[in-house]
């Protein structure tokens, strides 16, 4: 365990799970990474305690920042009670935003305009500023384009003007991004990334999934539908509570290998699927660092898998070392965490054959991920019978692993039979909301009881 000495921010720990042992002329080592951050002063995603001395004596609270990105495009008045959810929602936000925070709020069309503080900048947050952003707030009415691209690029000159370490964004949109090229979008994520995260949010089901998805994960942020729009104040709720209990920024997770070996892949598998493989950023020698964004207190798997020259029968070797680094202003990196993964060649077939439980187990929940998405494609296609097979596949995926959330949502999109055996009949008519949900969710992991 590496501790920060820092106030106020966690401590972390490195764990991994593996199967070290590979049989003779074996070349592929996979691990399952906890990162696990506690001790930070919050728990459970609730807010911290405003500057200063909290109740229990707790340090300052690191210093943050957060623009709220809110539609407000003609298609928001389609029902007129969409926008005044929006308005209700961002207000719930505001609410929740802690004392010292600085903040912006973004109307977004097919342009981007801040509407508070509205001076080019950011406001600090207090009961003065909170209480004028909710006013400025119902000034807020739809009318014009979508173009998603402006309202990120927005964010992030507001955010960049403060030196806040944790930056942050919360997008919410209930349609298309029809008024810009999809590569002007595709340049202002690439142009956004790394710089803040974004948690993004479609409201109705009149936007594309692949779409927000697409900038949630550009953006290190989290993604879902609001089917309702009556639920969207609780949501922005939960999502700013999570933004103020994040404490340490622009965590690094580095991979070292030896010569002649190599990272094959690196996914994020809990909470969520992510693979950030080719998100790599060179580290020095046989060193790459794969971005993680920001930490409060929480637990993280990363599958690893590297590959490895091939060795004789009793040889072992390092073939990996897993560390979490914080990059330092002066271009050094602080240690928090490390693990090592091991390779060990042996001729016992049983203990070469035996495979890893938590490795096991998040094979299967990226499957689950990939076969949900293929069976809706399929569906969508008018493939009815590749569309069976796979959704039937997601059935028995979920039903293995215990992913109850997942088996719910399929069980609105097929008619479970056998879930052990993954026979299922596809609905005749299934609610366009139910589909979005099971898509947008499709990456979402139960986490394996170590």
């Amino acid at each position: 365990m590496a501790i920060l000495s820092k106030p106020n921010v966690p401590q972390f720990t490195v764990d991994v799970y593996q199967n070290e042992f590979l049989p003779d002329g074996g070349r592929e080592v996979n691990a399952v990474v906890t990162v696990t951050s506690t001790g930070g002063g919050t728990t459970g995603g609730h807010p911290l305690p405003g500057p200063g001395p909290g109740p229990a004596g707790s340090a300052a609270a690191p210093a943050a920042a957060v623009v709220i990105m809110v539609d407000c495009s003609g298609s928001m008045e389609y029902p007129p009670t969409k926008m005044r959810n929006a308005r209700d929602a961002t207000a719930v936000a505001i609410d929740a935003i802690r004392d010292g925070v600085s903040f912006a709020v973004v109307a977004g069309t097919h342009v981007a305009r801040e509407v508070y503080p509205a001076n080019g900048g950011l406001a600090v947050a207090d009961p003065g500023t909170r209480a004028q952003a909710k006013q400025a707030l119902r000034r807020l009415s739809a009318g014009g384009g979508t173009a998603i691209g402006t309202w990120l690029r927005l964010a992030d000159k507001l955010l960049s003007s403060g030196d806040a370490p944790i930056r942050h964004g919360i997008l919410l949109t209930d349609g298309r991004n029809e008024h810009e090229k999809p590569e002007e979008l595709q340049s202002a994520l690439d142009s956004c990334a790394g710089r803040f995260t974004c948690d993004a949010r479609g409201v109705g089901t009149d936007w594309e999934v692949k779409e927000l998805t697409g900038i949630a994960s550009a953006m290190l942020g989290s993604v879902d539908i609001v089917a309702d729009p009556a639920g969207l104040a609780a949501d922005f709720q939960s999502m700013m509570e999570k933004t103020m209990g994040k404490e340490v920024a622009d965590v690094q997770l580095r991979l070292w290998t030896p010569l002649g070996s190599e990272i094959a892949f690196v996914k994020q598998v809990a909470p969520t699927v992510e693979d950030i493989t080719a998100r790599r950023v060179e580290a020095g020698p046989r060193a790459g660092d794969y971005p993680t964004g920001s930490w409060g207190d929480e637990s993280r798997d990363y599958h690893v898998c590297v590959r490895v020259p091939s060795a004789q029968i009793g040889q072992e070797m390092l073939a990996a070392r897993v560390s979490l680094v914080l990059p330092q202003p002066d271009g050094t990196a602080q240690v928090l965490g490390q693990g090592l993964v091991r390779a060990v060649w042996t001729d016992d077939m049983a203990m070469s054959t035996r495979i890893n439980a938590q490795v096991a187990h998040y094979t299967g929940q990226a499957e689950l991920a990939q076969v949900i998405q293929q069976g809706l494609e399929a569906r969508k296609a008018g493939d009815m019978d590749g569309a069976t097979a796979k959704l039937g596949r997601a059935v028995q995926l979920a039903s293995a692993s215990g992913n109850e959330d997942t088996a719910k949502l399929l069980a609105k999109v097929v008619d479970v039979v056998d879930a052990a055996s993954g026979t299922v009949r596809l609905k005749a008519r299934v609610a366009e909301a139910d589909e979005m949900t099971l898509d947008t969710r499709s990456t979402k992991t139960v986490q394996v009881k170590k």
